[in-house]
């Protein structure tokens, strides 16, 4: 039983997910700006063009929000890619498979290898692979953002010092230590976020300075592929935490490219989508998108 059941898993790796995407749909989700304005897509795609980066904070499991994500990230592409070097980024995946990625980008390895090798999250497939794969087809670029979990969860058990023990090699893969401190905002927030959790008692600071880290290394690889392509337009997506009001992330890539000019886009599902919740939405980011939280969630 035990070889057939290995032989399915390898199959079931081996063979490319024949899952798509929810079809993108204005239906389904009503954008504004940061007064609260009803806005479209197509305003939000014009106001990139004045853009450095533009942040999708989204929610991982809301499978609307990936779909604008991809429209998009296609419209950008249309629009500019004539006309600057659009560069895609990445919380999902990690700088160390960005070697892999680049094989995959570069046709020289096969799909099965990628998957394999660069630690896809589980909803790759829906979610993110139509990005890639335009990135892919148009030639562009594309950033593994993320600090390795791995390292992350080292600060978050032993503090900021245990990143010192690394090897020279591992350090190029974060952004430069020592790294920037979040700022007393982000940290309140993030405190309130954590609350009383069993996390929390283990050592606040510990699991702050870790999710900042998360932030400065997405932040620092963006500001490497601002540099590095002349007249850039990264397109990032991240969790909304990472960018909501122009924190985290925002934050620290100003700090290594003071002049960025960036628009942040937060996206949250609401059953009450069409409405904008002063209480709730005022402060979010550039542009607040609210999906219908009717629909099934994506799966990670």
């Amino acid at each position: 039983m035990k070889p057939l059941l290995g032989l399915l898993f390898t199959f079931a790796v081996m063979v490319p997910s024949t899952f798509t995407q929810l079809a993108y749909s204005e239906s389904q989700f009503n954008a504004f700006d940061v007064t609260g304005k009803p806005v479209t897509l197509a305003d939000i795609v014009k106001a990139a063009g004045n853009a450095d980066v533009v942040f999708f904070g989204e929610m991982h499991d809301d499978a609307v929000g990936h779909a604008i994500q991809a429209e998009a990230f296609r419209r950008i592409v249309a629009e500019y890619g004539s006309k600057r070097s659009v560069v895609l980024s990445l919380e999902m995946f990690e700088r160390d498979v960005q070697t892999v990625l680049d094989e995959y980008l570069g046709s020289l390895i096969s799909e099965q290898h990628f998957m394999s090798s660069s630690r896809p999250w589980g909803n790759y497939a829906t979610d993110y692979k139509p990005l890639v794969e335009l990135a892919k087809e148009k030639k562009l670029p594309v950033i593994a953002a993320n600090a390795p979990r791995r390292y992350v969860n080292m600060v978050s058990r032993g503090g900021r010092a245990k990143l010192d023990g690394l090897s020279e090699e591992a350090k190029e893969w974060l952004a430069p230590l020592p790294y920037g401190d979040p700022s007393p905002a982000y940290a309140n927030k993030f405190k309130a976020l954590m609350g009383p959790s069993a996390e929390a008692r283990m050592g606040i600071d510990n699991i702050l300075a870790s999710q900042s880290l998360w932030d400065a290394t997405m932040a620092y690889w963006i500001s490497r592929g601002l540099k590095e392509h002349k007249n850039a337009l990264v397109v990032h997506l991240n969790g909304g935490f990472h960018t909501e009001g122009r924190l985290g992330t925002v934050e620290h890539l100003l700090k290594y490219l003071k002049n960025a000019k960036v628009i942040v886009v937060t996206m949250r599902y609401e059953d009450n989508f069409k409405a904008f919740d002063p209480g709730k939405h005022t402060g979010l980011g550039d542009y607040v998108v609210l999906t219908d939280a009717k629909v099934l969630r994506s799966k990670r």
